[in-house]
């Protein structure tokens, strides 16, 4: 069975923690890991950086990562910067760690080194590596999709300098977009409630990604205190 198929119908944690929190310590994610993993059943993880991902496929080598890179410090005018696996040399870094899956900044927003979406395309397949573009709009999914790319996510949805305005929600009416490009969907972002992943299949999604509902206990306090 191949990734893909593995993927399919199935919830993906994504186990990040930014530098200056506790939780980014080596030992907290391995923690945070084994126990989504031997107690939860997660079958597919999204780490970034190559230390988590040696880890973690050292531990579990059939989990499914997909990987990626980001900065230890995200830049507060992060709406208007490529930062997610921005570079051919932030792919090769993530799949000499072991991602299986290698994501990163689908938008269509200048890269460093005048590098192209479809030079990142090129070398993750040229790797036997699957391709995943996080993206922000229906155009740029379009553009990932014909550039090659094997997976779409909504991932930057909300995120950039064009979509800031959106909703504080997930973005369902882009999933159900993204399906009409026969490409293997995932939603991801801003999912808090059951209710959203069931929307999020019933849209077309072919998998979730959760990350702050689940990873996050900071966050996860901070809304039941509010809504108290």
């Amino acid at each position: 069975m191949n990734i893909l198929n593995k993927l399919k119908n199935e919830i993906i944690v994504s186990l990040q923690a930014s530098y200056n929190e506790p939780l980014y310590d080596e030992n907290c994610i391995i923690a945070f890991a084994k126990t989504l993993v031997e107690l939860g059943g997660v079958k597919a993880l999204r780490l970034a950086g190559e230390r988590d991902i040696k880890n973690i496929k050292k531990m579990y080598p059939d989990i499914i990562v997909i990987g990626i890179t980001k900065p230890k410090i995200i830049p507060k005018n992060y709406k208007e910067l490529v930062y997610i696996t921005p570079n051919v040399a932030d792919c090769k870094t993530i799949i000499n760690a072991g991602a299986d899956i290698v994501a990163f900044d689908g938008t269509m927003r200048k890269r460093p080194n005048g590098e192209e979406i479809s030079d990142l395309i090129n070398y993750i397949k040229s790797q036997n590596k699957l391709a995943m573009a996080d993206i922000a709009t229906f155009d740029e999914a379009e553009n990932a999709s014909n550039s090659g790319c094997d997976i779409i996510s909504t991932t930057l949805s909300g995120y950039t300098i064009e979509t800031q305005n959106k909703p504080n929600t997930p973005d369902f009416e882009l999933i159900k977009q993204i399906k009409t490009l026969n490409k293997f969907g995932i939603l991801e972002g801003k999912i808090w409630e059951q209710k959203d992943v069931k929307k999020a299949f019933e849209m077309g999604a072919n998998s979730v990604v959760i990350g702050s509902a689940i990873t996050r206990p900071q966050l996860i306090y901070k809304r039941f205190k509010e809504g108290k």
